[in-house]
This record gives C-alpha cells, sequence and structure tokens, in this order.
C-alpha cells in the first residue's frame, strides 16, 4: 500500500489519498491522471489492466485502487 501511496503522491500530491473515497467520481483524477496511474501500477507491481478493470469502483479510492492490484497479482 505504501507503493501505491507513492505513486498517486507523483499523480497529484494535493489529495489525501488516505481518506478520498470519490477519486473519480468526484473528479479529482482526470482521464490523464487514470491513464499515468494504470500505467505505473502495471509496471510497479508487474500486472495487466485489462479495460474491463476500467471502472470507477476500482479506482474511486486507494483502498480500491489496491484491492484491484491484489486481485490482479493472485491471477
Amino acid at each position: 500500500m505504501e507503493k501505491l501511496l507513492a505513486i498517486l503522491n507523483e499523480i497529484d500530491d494535493s489529495i489525501d489519498y488516505v481518506n478520498e473515497k470519490k477519486l473519480i467520481d468526484g473528479q479529482l483524477l482526470d482521464s490523464f491522471g487514470v491513464i499515468t496511474l494504470v500505467s505505473e501500477l502495471e509496471d510497479a507491481f508487474d500486472i495487466s489492466i485489462e479495460a474491463s478493470e476500467m471502472i470507477p469502483a476500482n479506482f474511486n479510492s486507494a483502498e480500491a485502487i489496491w484491492n484491484m492490484v491484489q486481485r490482479l497479482q493472485e491471477n
């Protein structure tokens, strides 16, 4: 989770990722931010994030992102 928070802070360090639950729904992360995040996550965690995973529920919070990363690492 620490690595994930570091990646998120590189993208935008003005967001409180620990407590924020509406990164997408609240438009805190824009499409460019999400694309950057996906690329960073794939590299950092050696995963592949398919288009079917690109839904707000997987990206609205650091916790949701972390859960997705862990699930994809298991596959």
